[in-house]
């Protein structure tokens, strides 16, 4: 087994984010609003800043450390890029016979009239994340990463047939397109 002596990770913290690190609890802020993320799982991994730079580093590292070390510095850019841009998932409303209602209500999306149900299904809206419907789309806005994803994820697994054949049945929700909002 080999074992690299130090792995490290630097992330260039950019202008107008503010990243502040307390333990292993790190908080991004940035115009677009505030990550808090905590680290605390990963036992043998240090993370601080030095130069406008934050840094994760281990010693002595195992193959399974060196990959904590690599994605909790995904993380964190994932955290900056989404302070400073923030994440847009698109959702096309797809049926053949019986027109789907899609409606926001709270923090939950009620997905109506699904292959002619009477009882709407319900998808949950994860975290501070929008969702608005245009016509056909469903929009779902925010800035951490995983609740977009996680909510998108939600709406599109509401609207999951079973029992019958998805190349003929291709009714419901399904996720078309990841971008950064600008």
């Amino acid at each position: 087994m080999v074992k690299e002596v130090r792995v490290r990770d630097e992330i260039e913290v950019p202008e107008g984010v503010e990243v502040s690190i307390e333990g292993k609890t790190v908080r991004v802020k940035g115009p677009k609003g505030e990550i808090v993320r905590d680290f605390s799982h990963a036992r043998k991994v240090r993370i601080y800043l030095e130069d406008n730079k934050v840094v994760v580093e281990t010693f002595f590292a195992r193959r399974k450390e060196k990959a904590v070390v690599y994605s909790i510095g995904a993380h964190i850019r994932n955290m900056i890029t989404g302070v400073t841009k923030g994440y847009r998932y698109w959702l096309k409303i797809i049926y053949s016979h019986f027109p789907i209602s899609v409606k926001v209500q709270g923090d939950k999306v009620l997905i109506e009239n699904f292959l002619g149900e009477r009882a709407p299904r319900v998808a949950k809206i994860v975290g501070n994340v929008k969702v608005k419907v245009q016509k056909n789309d469903v929009i779902v806005e925010g800035v951490n990463i995983e609740e977009v994803g996680q909510t998108a994820a939600n709406i599109e697994q509401a609207t999951k047939i079973r029992g019958f054949d998805r190349r003929v049945f291709v009714d419901g929700i399904y996720i078309y397109k990841k971008e950064l909002m600008e």
